[in-house]
C-alpha cells in the first residue's frame, strides 16, 4: 500500500460538501475504511461520530454511520458537540475511534472528516495513508460483514452533558467565577449550548452570542475568525472579557474588558509562564508552531522557559509533546492543548485556565496578557494555482534571502502552504511595520505569479 496521502491534509479530509472528495458516497467508503483499519482483535468494534452545526452534517453523518455498520461496527451518535468533546467520549467510553464532522473555521459549504483513535489523539499521518489506500482497494469490499453481523447505530442521549462535566472538572475546585460578566460567542457551531453552560455553571454571568446555528451560518461574521462583534458586545456590556470560539470549539480567541483581542500566543505566555512558576510545565517547554510570534520566545526565555516550535497544524505540536513529554503548546490561531487535562486543542478548557489565573490574582486580563510584548507581523493569504515547492523557485526565493538579510536578528519570513485550501501563506516579522508589510505585499504577488498553472 502506498503511503501517500492526498485526500487528508494537516487537519483530516476537507473540501466543498457534495463535491469530491465530500461526498456521500466517498464518506461512506472512508467509514468502512475507518472500520477496517481501526478495529481490535477480540473485540466489538465501537466507533463515535460527532458534527458541528452545518447542513451538509446529516448527510455525512448517515453516510459514515452506513460506511461503519457495514463493516460490522458499531455507531454511537453525540449530535453536535465540540471536537474535543468528541475525542473525551471515545476515550472515555473504551470506542476504538473518534470521528468528527467538521471544516472547522471554514464557511458552511466545506465540510470535513477528522478522526481520532481509542486514546482520544488525532491518528498519524501513516495511518491515515493506510486508510486512504483502503478506500481504493477492492479488498475492502471483502471486509463487508455477513447480514447477521452488521453493526448498529444509536445516539447518546447525555452526550453534552457528559461533556459540561468534564470541562467543568478541568477548572480548580476551590474557584467559582461568581461576580464575572463574560461574553461568549459560540460562532454558531458546536459550542453553541455547551459554551455558555460550562461558565454559567461554574457562576459567571454570560452574555450569549450566536448561538442560534440553522446550518448555514456557521462562522458568518462570527467566533474566534470575526471576533469584532463579540469586542463590541464585551463594551456595551462591561464585561470582564470575551470569549470567541470557531466552529468546533478546538481554539478560542480572548478579548479583554476594553474589547482589545487577545491571541493563542499571549495566553500561551500567560499560562506558560504562571506554570514555569508553579513548577508545573514540563521542562520548562512550550511547544508551538513556526507561525507563533517571536515575542512569545522572548517572553519565555525571561521567565526561565524555552519555546519547541513545529510545522503547522495542532496534530504536530501534540505529536511533539507526547514524543518528548511536553504538558503544554498550540497555536497562535487559538488552539491550545493542555495534555494534563485533554487530548486536543479545546477552546472551554483553555478559557478556564485563563479565567482560573484572573481568579486568583484578581487582575484583568488586560494587565495579564501584557506578559508578552508582540513583534509586529504581517500575514497574507493569497490564492495560487497549484503548490510548487517553495525550493523550486528560484525568484522567490532570491527575495526571501534579500527579505532575511535586511531583518537580521529583528525578524523572519516564513512562506507555506496552506494545508486545506490552495492558497499561499506569507508571514514577515519586522520591527518597522510598514515595511515588513510591502515586503510581504511584494512576495505574495510573485508567489502567485511563479505558482500559475502552464497556459
Amino acid at each position: 500500500m502506498s503511503n501517500a496521502r492526498k485526500l487528508f491534509g494537516t487537519d483530516g479530509m476537507r473540501g466543498v460538501a457534495n463535491l469530491e472528495p465530500m461526498t456521500s458516497a466517498t464518506v461512506m467508503r472512508l467509514g468502512m475504511a475507518i472500520a477496517a483499519r481501526l478495529r481490535q482483535p477480540g473485540r466489538h468494534t465501537r466507533i463515535v461520530i460527532g458534527k458541528d452545526t452545518r447542513l451538509s452534517g446529516y448527510m455525512f453523518e448517515s453516510a459514515l454511520a452506513s460506511g461503519i455498520v457495514a463493516m460490522g461496527a458499531d455507531v454511537w451518535l453525540t449530535g453536535p458537540l465540540p471536537t474535543p468533546g468528541i475525542a473525551f467520549i471515545t476515550s472515555s467510553m473504551r470506542c476504538d475511534a473518534g470521528v468528527v464532522i467538521s471544516a472547522s473555521h471554514n464557511p458552511f459549504e466545506d465540510n470535513g472528516i477528522k478522526v481520532f483513535a481509542r486514546d482520544g489523539y488525532k491518528l498519524p499521518d501513516q495511518i491515515e495513508a493506510e486508510m486512504e489506500a483502503l478506500m481504493a482497494s477492492p479488498e475492502l469490499d471483502q471486509q463487508r460483514a455477513a447480514p447477521a453481523d452488521v453493526g448498529y447505530s444509536r445516539k447518546i442521549e447525555d452526550s453534552r452533558g457528559r461533556y459540561v462535566v468534564y470541562a467543568k472538572a478541568t477548572f480548580p475546585s476551590e474557584l467559582t467565577l461568581d461576580g464575572l460578566r463574560i461574553v461568549v460567542d459560540g460562532a454558531n457551531g458546536a459550542a453553541y449550548r455547551v459554551g455558555p453552560a460550562v461558565f454559567e455553571e461554574l457562576g459567571a454571568k454570560v452574555i450569549a452570542i450566536h448561538t442560534n446555528p440553522n446550518g448555514k451560518n456557521i462562522n458568518a461574521r462570527a467566533g474566534a475568525l470575526h471576533p469584532q462583534v463579540m469586542a463590541e458586545t464585551v463594551k456595551n456590556h462591561d464585561a470582564h472579557l470575551g470569549i470567541a470560539f470557531d466552529g468546533d470549539a478546538d481554539r478560542l480567541v480572548l478579548c479583554d474588558e476594553h474589547g482589545s483581542v487577545v491571541d493563542g500566543d499571549a495566553v500561551m505566555a500567560l499560562c506558560a509562564t504562571r506554570m514555569i512558576k508553579e513548577k508545573r510545565l514540563a521542562k520548562d517547554t512550550l511547544v508551538t508552531t513556526v507561525m507563533s510570534n517571536i515575542g512569545l520566545e522572548r517572553a519565555m526565555r525571561s521567565a526561565g522557559g524555552q519555546v519547541v516550535r513545529t510545522q503547522v497544524g495542532d496534530r504536530y505540536v501534540v505529536e511533539e509533546m507526547r514524543k518528548h513529554g511536553y504538558n503544554l503548546g498550540g497555536e497562535q490561531s487559538g488552539h491550545l492543548v493542555f495534555l494534563d487535562h485533554a487530548t486536543t486543542g479545546d477552546g472551554i478548557v483553555a478559557a478556564l485556565r485563563v479565567l482560573a489565573i484572573m481568579t486568583r490574582e484578581g487582575k484583568p486580563l488586560s494587565e495579564l496578557a501584557q506578559v508578552m510584548t508582540r513583534t509586529p507581523q504581517v500575514l497574507i493569504n493569497t490564492a495560487v494555482e497549484r503548490k510548487v515547492p517553495i525550493d523550486q523557485l528560484p525568484d522567490v526565493q532570491a527575495m526571501i534571502a534579500s527579505i532575511e538579510k535586511q531583518l537580521g536578528d529583528d525578524g523572519r519570513v516564513l512562506v507555506r502552504y496552506s494545508g486545506t485550501e490552495s492558497k499561499a501563506r506569507v508571514m514577515i516579522e519586522g520591527l518597522d511595520e510598514s515595511k515588513i508589510q510591502g515586503w510581504a505585499e511584494e512576495l505574495s504577488v510573485a508567489l502567485a505569479k511563479s505558482c500559475r498553472a502552464p497556459a
